[in-house]
């Protein structure tokens, strides 16, 4: 099975929340990551990734797989994928179904990453049918079950069947911003990503946890472990902490309870900010990665070796979308310096 978990250098990947920014629309947003995929594929990116959030009107990925069927279409080698499916917000058959039919449209290019969490509020949750007491207690089972779907023990009768799904090869990633999933991927041998981009506190324990309690398995020899980061890559220091401010000025509509879209960047977002509200923006994003080919280039290589990770997945929320295409381009180009 090739899963594109080829060890050695460490590979590099985009995931991307399909921005919607301000005075756009979702259809160009769309465009966007399109052009985007395209850029990563020649630039040498191994894999392209694309994450479910809803009621969310500066992201535009809630339709995960039907997004990934665009992207897909759109390019020729990368893989592409859900970084991720939240998987408590669907029945596990119509996973099966949908990246069974991904899977067998775009052979050997599809790769399926579940999350545990709703990527949602309360409200939301219910609309899509869940309920938020309940929401993520029952990932360990929902995702046997998911499994079962794709390869059906020989022994077992089914009456129920994953078509197109059952027998697909198909990747499975388990995705977490704790030490949770890093057991469950451990203990399943199944590769772990953790995200590490938006939740940097347990980063390292649960790369530690996965590691030390990995079970090799019918898929993986051998733990396989990807991390997120979000790096804004310009020219300059300067023209790149700059560009950042947008993503900080959607982090702090987070904070607020007011999501927006992504905004055009700013000189001081200190200045919009409380006091707390700040500490809390320089916390979470005290792993960002801003700055010019030089700081990037020397940031991310000690990431990497902190990390030991073995493909690290870039995030980039950047208002403009020349300057954002330009960020990917200078970290790969800095990687392979």
């Amino acid at each position: 099975m090739d899963w594109g978990l080829t060890k050695g250098e460490t590979a590099l990947s985009v995931l991307d929340l399909v921005p919607i920014t301000e005075g756009s629309t979702p259809a160009e947003a769309f465009r966007r990551s399109a052009e985007l995929a395209q850029h990563a594929e020649r630039l040498g990116y191994r894999r392209f990734w694309v994450a479910e959030h809803h009621s969310m009107p500066g992201i535009a990925s809630s339709a995960t797989a039907v997004v990934i069927a665009y992207l897909a279409q759109h390019t020729r080698t990368i893989r592409v994928g859900s970084g991720g499916v939240m998987l408590p917000n669907h029945a596990p058959l119509v996973v099966a179904e949908q990246f069974g039919t991904l899977a067998s449209m775009f052979p050997g290019r599809i790769d399926l990453g579940l999350g545990r969490a709703p990527g949602t509020d309360a409200a939301t949750i219910r609309a899509l049918g869940g309920d938020p007491d309940r929401h993520g207690h029952d990932f360990p089972e929902r995702l046997a079950e998911l499994m079962r779907y794709f390869h059906p023990p020989e022994d077992e009768v089914r009456r129920v069947h994953a078509v197109p799904g059952e027998g697909v090869d198909i990747p499975i990633w388990l995705l977490g911003s704790s030490d949770f999933s890093a057991r469950l991927a451990a203990h399943l041998g199944l590769p772990f990503a953790y995200a590490s981009h938006f939740a940097p506190d347990y980063l390292m324990i649960a790369l530690e946890t996965y590691r030390a309690n990995f079970r090799p398995s019918q898929w993986l020899k051998e733990p396989y472990a990807m991390v997120g980061a979000a790096v804004v890559a310009a020219p300059t220091d300067e023209e790149a902490r700059y560009l950042a401010t947008s993503s900080q000025l959607q982090q702090l509509s987070l904070i607020r309870g007011k999501p927006s879209r992504l905004m055009p960047p700013v000189e001081r977002v200190q200045d919009l900010c409380s006091p707390y509200e700040w500490q809390v923006l320089q916390t979470r994003g005290r792993l960002a990665i801003v700055g010019g080919p030089d700081t990037v280039q020397h940031r991310l290589r000690a990431f990497i070796e902190a990390t030991k990770a073995d493909e690290v997945i870039i995030t980039s929320q950047i208002y403009d979308h020349a300057a954002r295409l330009r960020s990917f381009e200078i970290v790969a180009d800095v990687m392979r310096a």
